[in-house]
């Protein structure tokens, strides 16, 4: 196990080694023991986070700011419309100042072709650990999330079959860092991954790439068909979720090439194609009765509330073992 992450940045899980996110899972496992045993872990006592946010968050900042508290430590909430960045603050700026204020940025920019960009450059600047909230291309805190719940639910997930499948939705254009950073992840861990999609939902060609070639390292696999249904069969674990088309970023075609696949959604009778004892994952939140049946979200078969709360979790252990 390699304990000794300590000013590194998380951006995307592909930074760090397999042994490096086996040491925060089983980080995320002991402070997850500890709460539940009421045992206080104060790690980040006077340590500060300072939260920057370019969109909109629920849970995100919501288990981020308990988790620092948790810690001992403040999380310092900041929008990015309510600050000077707005009026020309860069990101090298904010990188190098709020990186001699704080012990830890994390960053939350989904803005396509300009998130990822814009938190490396911060990172570039700042002398403190910098931590992905979410970007155009990638999501790892729920990516690991997820992983950790499958591993709590299915135990060891090599060679266990993972359908990360398109689901239609009302709003067309989600972010596709989801779905990128679960397929690179999970192929990390020697999961065969299914990616269900329809022609216009492919991921970026370099996620996939490397995607391969994690499976390739791993022993799992990674496959990609163009039915719904093909990925549900046998699946024991069920992720589907809307996300955006790469093929354009006009809102009115977005919405025509959505509504070509509105029967894209797990509902009971598609769940039964799955493994008897699947489950059924979401990152919420979901578009219900779109994306997914009341049925099949509020089932005996979904995880998803297990899956939120493991966000705060994992998300403690990386800036313990970070900041």
């Amino acid at each position: 196990m390699i304990t000794d992450v300590r000013g590194r940045d998380l951006i995307t899980t592909q930074d760090w080694s397999v042994e490096e996110l086996e040491t925060l899972f089983a980080a995320a496992k002991h402070l997850k023991l500890q709460q539940a045993m009421g045992e206080p872990h104060p790690l980040l006592r006077d340590k500060v986070l300072t939260m920057l946010f370019f969109f909109s968050s629920t849970r995100t900042r919501a288990s981020f700011e308990a988790g620092m508290a948790q810690l001992g430590g403040h999380a310092m909430f900041m929008e990015a419309k309510s600050t000077q960045i707005s009026h020309g603050d860069t990101a090298k700026e904010i990188g190098d100042i709020l990186g001699r204020y704080t012990s830890g940025l994390a960053i939350r920019n989904v803005d396509w072709g300009v998130g990822n960009n814009y938190i490396r450059e911060v990172a570039k600047a700042s002398r403190v650990p910098v931590l992905n909230m979410q970007c155009d291309r990638y999501h790892p805190f729920q990516a690991l999330a997820d992983v950790m719940t499958i591993m709590e639910k299915k135990g060891d997930p090599r060679h266990l079959t993972l359908d990360v499948s398109y689901a239609h939705a009302a709003s067309y254009q989600k972010p596709i860092s989801v779905a990128q950073s679960l397929v690179l992840l999970a192929t990390r861990f020697g999961m065969k991954v299914r990616l269900a999609r329809p022609p216009e939902f492919a991921l970026e060609e370099d996620i996939m790439a490397q995607a391969a070639a994690n499976a390739r390292a791993s022993g799992g696999t990674l496959d990609v068909v163009e039915s719904f249904e093909d990925g549900l069969g046998g699946a024991d674990v069920v992720y589907a979720k809307s996300w955006g088309a790469l093929t354009t970023v006009s809102e009115e075609e977005s919405a025509d090439i959505s509504g070509r696949y509105t029967n894209w959604m797990v509902d009971a009778e598609r769940l039964a194609m799955a493994d008897p004892k699947a489950i059924y994952m979401h990152p919420l939140p979901a578009d219900r009765n779109l994306e997914v049946s009341d049925e099949v979200i509020d089932g005996s078969h979904s995880v998803v509330y297990d899956q939120a709360e493991n966000r705060l979790h994992v998300q403690k252990a990386a800036m313990a073992l970070t900041m």
